[in-house]
């Protein structure tokens, strides 16, 4: 939105800012304080029920709003099961990316987060090459490895280190990068549109939990902890973190709107700053000097690498008889996994 004020991009970025640091540190709240329930699997499934009923009910009041307006872009909803069944190998990657993704939380402080699912952008170049067949400048690879000292330094300085939650990190990581890739053929199955991927993701991600809650035992976990189900402070948080799950894909699709997706990936990297800082200061997080230059070097790494990616598709004009290029394919925000659209 070119015509956008000052104003309005600083607001629409505020509020990127406020409602993915404010998710993480409620995940991290419901994942692992004194009043939760060791549950990571119940937890994200009740996440993705509010999140698809959120969707549903904004369809059903979408209904003949005209053109334009905030409600205008959620179709009407209706699950069909043929359209489900296409729609399920990504659902399947889906549960894997925000299921490590809470496991990774629930392991480690937040502000080591940032360093842990340092590694998406690598998991991208390693599986656009081996899926898609993308091959990686030398440059692009000379960032990566900027990231990956600063994921190993990172690690090294952790005071509270948990190689489980660690490797929880980076198989989110991986997930992260495979829905990228796997979102942009399966778009076409709901008319390209994102809020019904994200509803048939979601409702999928809902069925696909239930086995996975009864055969990992936290069905035991619940009934061993009926009072706190019971108390509806609990509830309430959950139902905070659940909308903040369904608000970072609003508030993202309207920072790309409103400035771009190069600008999109540079604020979200400029968040992961801040959201380390406030970890420190708020919830007193240790962190050595290998843990600051742990996520100063992921931070460069990542900000480098945006900057080759913007020089290597600044392309010179083509002439008229060449093919048309294809399109660049962009990167994926770690947080928009309860959108899982393309950029």
């Amino acid at each position: 939105m070119a015509n956008a004020s000052h104003s309005t991009i600083a607001l629409v970025v505020a509020a990127y800012f406020v409602v993915s640091i404010t998710l993480v540190f409620s995940n991290k709240f419901l994942l692992s304080s004194d009043v939760s329930i060791p549950a990571p699997l119940f937890v994200t499934w009740f996440q993705c029920v509010l999140t698809a009923l959120i969707i549903y009910g904004l369809g059903s009041l979408g209904r003949g709003a005209p053109s334009g307006t905030f409600l205008a872009q959620f179709p009407d909803q209706n699950y069909d099961w043929a359209v489900a069944r296409k729609v399920l190998p990504l659902s399947i990657i889906f549960v894997g990316m925000i299921t490590f993704n809470n496991l990774c939380l629930q392991y480690i402080s937040v502000s080591f987060y940032n360093v842990a699912r340092s590694l998406t952008i690598v998991a991208n170049v390693i599986f656009s090459y081996l899926i898609l067949g993308d091959k990686t400048s030398f440059r692009v690879g000379l960032t990566l490895l900027v990231v990956i000292l600063g994921f190993y330094v990172g690690s090294e300085g952790e005071v509270e280190f948990s190689f489980l939650g660690t490797v929880f990190g980076v198989l989110s990581s991986c997930f992260v990068s495979l829905n990228s890739i796997f979102t942009k053929s399966t778009m076409k199955h709901v008319q390209d549109n994102k809020w019904k991927l994200s509803y048939y993701n979601n409702v999928n991600a809902s069925l696909l939990f239930l086995p996975l809650i009864l055969f990992s035992g936290e069905v035991s976990t619940l009934a061993a902890n009926t009072v706190l189900l019971m108390n509806s402070y609990y509830w309430v948080l959950m139902s905070i973190a659940g909308v903040l799950g369904f608000l970072i894909g609003i508030v993202s699709v309207m920072q790309i709107d409103y400035t771009s997706p190069l600008t999109h990936n540079i604020s979200g990297t400029a968040k992961a700053c801040v959201q380390t800082i406030l970890a420190w200061a708020v919830l007193h997080n240790a962190m050595t000097w290998k843990s600051w230059t742990g996520n100063f070097l992921v931070i460069f790494g990542s900000l480098t690498y945006t900057w080759v990616k913007i020089m290597e598709n600044e392309k010179p004009a083509q002439p008229a008889y060449s093919s048309v290029p294809t399109a660049d394919k962009g990167e994926v925000d770690l947080e928009m996994g309860k959108m899982s659209q393309p950029k």
